[in-house]
């Protein structure tokens, strides 16, 4: 999965198809904090990836980087020939939503791709129905629930076509049924071949939706470990202190 000098294994690499999306040696300081120290990471075609690790410790400035969103901070997307480059799309932990309609709100998101008008309709409408809201199609966003508008950040995301999606707690604040239900959009987005990078708090989540857990403490990546690998099987002292719930929150 690239470089990664930092850990102390190249053992732990999970098989997964071309790779997408990579950072070599990507580093960011936000003032006196060093909010990733510097790492290298790829993430490949097929990948379900959880970044876990203690609040502070650089889970979202990972994704951010992914996602090209930090000025300074280099990624590189892999491209096949006669291809385009990959599509990054990226669902905050609390999306930002305009005060349109559900439709509008996907079909904005398309036109700020590039989406000629004629299909930004019909593509709005089959990512609506993908999340189960084609009934809501009109309503205003704001006046959606809480899970249904994470439900529409997740068609907003979809109907871009990415190969790879970037999610921020995509279920923090859901009750049980909307998390549920946002689990099993996630899963089958990856059934369909999108590659998933997602931090989160919830390790059951983690067990349930990734193929390989990637945990960060204070910036450095710690352990990068295939799932199964990562729960069962002996991990660097910071990975198994955050496991064990002994590291502090910050």
């Amino acid at each position: 999965m690239g470089a990664r000098p930092l850990l102390a294994s190249t053992t732990d690499t999970v098989a997964a198809g071309r790779p997408l999306v990579s950072l070599e040696h990507a580093s960011v300081r936000y003032g006196d904090v060093q909010a990733l120290a510097p790492l290298s990471l790829t993430v490949r075609a097929g990948e379900r990836i959880a970044l876990v690790g203690a609040n502070g410790s650089g889970k979202t400035t990972l994704l951010r980087a992914l996602g090209g969103a930090i000025d300074g901070v280099a990624r590189r997307l892999h491209v096949t020939a006669g291809s385009p480059p990959p599509v990054t799309a990226m669902v905050a932990q609390k999306p930002f939503l305009m005060s349109f309609s559900a439709r509008w709100n996907v079909q904005l998101a398309l036109w700020l791709q590039g989406v000629h008008r004629g299909e930004r309709r019909a593509r709005a409408d089959a990512a609506l129905a993908r999340v189960g809201l084609q009934a809501h199609a009109g309503r205003s966003a704001p006046a959606l629930s809480g899970g249904q508008q994470q439900r529409l950040a997740l068609a907003r995301a979809w109907a871009m076509q990415p190969a790879l999606l970037l999610l921020d707690e995509p279920t923090a604040s859901l009750d049980p049924s909307a998390k549920r239900e946002v689990e099993r959009l996630l899963a089958s987005f990856a059934d369909d071949g999108v590659a998933l990078v997602m931090s989160t708090h919830n390790l059951g989540q983690a067990k349930r939706l990734a193929t390989r857990v990637v945990c960060l403490d204070a910036g450095v990546v710690v352990a990068d470990r295939p799932v199964d690998a990562f729960f069962d099987e002996p991990l660097p002292d910071a990975a198994a202190a955050f496991l064990k719930g002994e590291l502090p929150w910050s």
